[in-house]
């Protein structure tokens, strides 16, 4: 393993491909990529013009790390478990998650699957196997580890995906759980969507060394550096990391080299600590540029098709957040539920007085 090899790359920037690398993926299944990165770029174009109006309060875009979700998505099977950072939103669409269900736990309504107890763009949902993010910073790698674990004794054949950024590095979780998964040689792909900013402390200030895959070395299992804008290059090296994990190969740790173009949440302003330059160079390497010149070169896509498509999901994402701002809240006995099996004196008391104040309102 060469520290400073070329990241793993099937796309170059200018869309063209190399023919040895390529997956050849159905016509259907190529579309079908191409269309959730457009539809990811969609609703977080209008989830932050949401948040500027005051109609949810809170939102974490991930404009410029399409590949990144969806090449890893689609390596997996149904059944494979996702443990989300809060960055992901569109391996939760390409899993089958509605985008309403996205906008229901936004706006914390009667259908959050998650009662409105979590703050928004920390969704999940459980009829996809995809784990709900917590804001900690890389708390859900232990977690993950601890998933992939409980299926190497059961048996089940199920791989675990652990999505994380390069901040999360630098945090004693990772260590725990980099030491665990190679001492125990769990099935799981570690997946660090290193998008070159922790907030406001760039990736030189992260960490000594020249990468975060070659860590991967001190615990005893293979790292891999991926060029993250590149959704064909993603799908390969992750499809390959699963495929040795539910053979019982043991974990893989996986570099996706993009970069996050927007701010870290609607509560940051990139501007006070990243220069403008740096932003402009990444967005050269766009992932939906690069993929959709890449389909065209194929005939497969063309102008029309694509303004078709923009305009689609623009409205998809508009549509599923007026059903979503329509929805009622959550009833007021919700907020005492799920605490114990059978709820207790003062939980039954304060149900009650709970509900006579709103009767009373």
């Amino acid at each position: 393993m060469k520290e400073f090899e070329e990241p793993f790359q099937i796309i170059a920037p200018d869309g063209t491909c190399r023919s040895d690398l390529d997956p050849n993926l159905e016509e259907d299944a190529l579309l079908n990529l191409y269309r959730m990165m457009v539809l990811t770029r969609a609703v977080d174009t209008t989830s932050v013009i949401l948040q500027r109006q005051g109609k949810i309060g809170f939102y974490v875009p991930s404009t410029g790390e399409e590949a990144a979700q969806i090449g890893s998505a689609y390596a997996l099977e149904p059944s494979d478990l996702i443990v989300a950072a809060y960055r992901e939103p569109g391996a939760a669409f390409l899993r089958g998650m509605p985008v309403e269900r996205l906008y229901h736990q936004a706006c914390g309504n009667a259908k959050d699957l998650l009662k409105g107890r979590q703050m928004p763009s920390h969704f999940g949902d459980g009829s996809v196997n995809f784990v709900p993010a917590s804001s900690p910073v890389g708390t859900q790698i232990p977690i993950a580890v601890g998933a992939a674990w409980a299926s190497k004794m059961k048996k089940d054949g199920r791989v675990t995906l652990v999505y994380f950024g390069d901040g999360a590095t630098s945090q004693g979780d990772f260590h725990t759980g980099m030491n665990f998964a190679g001492v125990y040689r769990v099935p799981i792909v570690l997946f660090c969507k290193n998008n070159q900013w922790a907030i406001s402390c760039p990736f030189s200030k992260q960490t000594a060394s020249g990468s975060i895959h070659i860590k991967a070395m001190a615990y005893g299992f293979e790292g891999r550096q991926v060029d993250g804008n590149d959704v064909l290059a993603v799908y390969v090296a992750t499809q390959q990391a699963v495929a040795k994990a539910r053979r019982g190969g043991g974990p893989t740790l996986l570099e996706v080299l993009t970069y996050r173009i927007g701010p870290h949440s609607t509560s940051d302003d990139p501007r006070r600590y990243r220069d403008q330059a740096e932003v402009d160079l990444w967005k050269q390497k766009d992932p939906i540029d690069r993929f959709r010149i890449y389909l065209e070169q194929k005939g497969l896509w063309c102008k029309e098709d694509d303004e078709r498509l923009c305009a689609e999901a623009e409205a998809h994402a508009k549509e599923a957040f007026d059903v979503a701002e329509n929805t009622p809240m959550p009833p007021v006995e919700s907020l005492f539920e799920d605490v114990y099996e059978t709820p207790t004196w003062n939980l039954k008391e304060q149900d009650e007085f709970a509900r006579l104040k709103v009767g009373q309102t």
